[in-house]
């Protein structure tokens, strides 16, 4: 099973946005040593318990920490920004580390509304012209002639471009352009078979693709013990609650019984929320990430998930690591 990371570069409470970022760089090097595909970080805007806002900033310093591991965007949100910068960006990232950098392409804001007068840009007209600007920055990263202003550094530079997408939307865009997909199911789980079959049935080749190439994202929290797993991941399920209340925050400590302290609401969304999950011990998310792969029949799997413990994020980095590598009897995925 090939994995890969998604970091949300979480700020926890009493840290600082510097600690969150030598966190991630160190998550790196835990997953490189690891054997994981890729190392991505996501763009959010005006969230204090989120680092990664500065995506391609970010990358830089994990870039820098890293040797081997693939980095990049999962994902940039496009609409935000002007094709020729984000080649500029990611053109200079793949001079520093040549054939290391993936640019995951997504259609969603990063924020609320309040990022639309910020940005100063009508970013719903912007989100219209998505499909328009992920083919702008294609022919820039080629030097096509055709585009008026080249990106300097951007042109010719080796840069993987992924559609990335929480509806339908990405799937029939990522399938008409022959690009790689990405799902997010880690917080958007509706969706997920629907997207991976219009993917794969409406994929056309290209010079990127001959074949369909998908991931889906799930949140992964191993430990020694099943009851460990599920403290440590009272974390990310205090984020999941806060941010859908609309009271979002830094990353809090794991709390004993925290689910079943919930009001039953709220209780019902997180488990809906993050329903595509695996946490207990190796043996437990063994057979969670095996019964995912036979679901989604993706290419690689995204492991994500938030610690206030950096100790415990490199430690579940290991032992998915060591859960994907062995297999799964057949009668325990079934």
């Amino acid at each position: 099973m090939k994995l890969s990371v998604l970091d949300l570069v979480s700020v926890v409470e009493g840290g600082t946005v510097r600690a969150a970022l030598d966190n991630a760089a160190a998550a790196a090097r835990q997953a490189e040593a690891c054997g994981y595909q890729r190392y991505w970080v996501a763009e959010h805007h005006g969230m204090e318990g989120l680092a990664g806002a500065a995506t391609a900033v970010a990358l830089a310093h994990i870039g820098q920490a890293t040797t081997t591991i693939r980095i990049g965007a999962g994902g940039i949100m496009l609409p935000n920004h002007n094709p020729l910068v984000i080649a500029e960006q990611f053109g200079t990232l793949a001079a520093l580390f040549p054939g290391r950098i993936d640019l995951g392409l997504g259609r969603a804001p990063g924020a609320d509304q309040r990022i639309v007068r910020a940005l100063r840009k009508d970013t719903n007209r912007a989100a219209e012209d998505f499909p328009q600007d992920v083919v702008e920055l294609q022919l820039q990263f080629a030097g096509d002639p055709r585009v008026p202003l080249q990106a300097h550094p951007g042109k010719g530079a080796d840069v993987a471009i992924w559609i990335l997408g929480s509806s339908l939307y990405g799937a029939q865009l990522a399938a008409m352009l022959g690009l790689p997909y990405a799902f997010a199911s880690h917080f958007a789980p509706d969706h997920l078979d629907a997207a991976l079959k219009i993917y794969r049935e409406r994929f056309q080749p290209s010079a990127v693709l001959d074949a369909p190439y998908c991931a889906a994202a799930i949140n992964v929290v191993a430990a020694d013990t099943d009851a460990e797993a599920q403290l440590i991941a009272s974390s990310m399920d205090q984020a999941f609650v806060a941010l859908r209340t609309g009271n979002p925050g830094r990353l809090k400590p794991p709390v004993p019984g925290y689910r079943e302290s919930l009001p039953a609401p709220a209780r019902a969304m997180l488990e809906h929320v993050r329903q595509v999950s695996a946490c207990g011990s190796v043996t437990t998310v063994r057979a969670q990430l095996a019964a995912f792969a036979a679901r989604t029949g993706v290419d690689e799997v995204i492991v994500a998930g938030s610690f206030f413990d950096q100790e415990a994020r490199l430690k579940s980095l290991r032992l998915t690591a060591e859960a994907a590598r062995e297999p799964v009897a057949a009668s325990v995925v079934s």
